[in-house]
This record gives structure tokens, sequence and C-alpha cells, in this order.
């Protein structure tokens, strides 16, 4: 993240101020589905036995909503696209769109 020029980007700390249910779903409406959006590395995820449960889209919502440690992060938005998670393909693929913006 560190290496990405984000000058310009709105940035949100999500453990001070939580993400809203209009923000959350036009992150779902750019990525598809809540669950996209969800990060399965969170610790509550193991704790809570989610492994084990049959969500829903909503149960996704819901837990985001909740807990920011559910929503998968970076979340970066450019225009219409959105990028989640710091995965060494994502954050390329965010360098190279940076590039062309």
């Amino acid at each position: 993240m560190k290496s990405l020029p984000l000058d310009g980007f709105v940035f949100q700390e999500i453990k001070t101020q939580s993400i809203t249910a209009e923000q959350i779903e036009e992150m779902k409406n750019l990525a598809g589905n809540y669950e996209s959006l969800f990060s399965r590395r969170a610790k509550k995820y193991k704790s809570m036995g989610l492994k084990f449960q049959d969500l829903q889209e909503i149960d996704y919502k819901q837990l985001i909503l909740s807990d920011y440690t559910f929503l998968k992060r970076p979340v970066i938005i450019i225009n219409n696209d959105i990028y989640m998670g710091n995965d060494k393909k994502n954050i390329t693929l965010v360098r190279e769109r940076l590039v062309e913006v």
C-alpha cells in the first residue's frame, strides 16, 4: 500500500469512522455481492464459528456493518472499479490502474 501513489484519494479509517449502510451498498454494487467484500481472515470469523454456518448475502452485509474486521481491506475505488484486499496481484492491478488515471 505504501508504494502506491494515492495522492488525492479520500481515506477513511474504519476503526474510528464506521462504514455506513450506503457505503457498503455502493461497494456491493461495484463488487457484485457482499460475500466478495467479506474477509474470512478476520479472527472473529473463526471464533464465532462462521466457517461452519451457511451464510447468506444479508449475513455478510450485517457482519461487515457490525465489525470492521469483516471487511476485506483495503478497499480502493477508482472511478467505477473496486479493488479489495492487499494481495500482490490486487496491488499490481491498482498500480496499473493509477497509471491510467
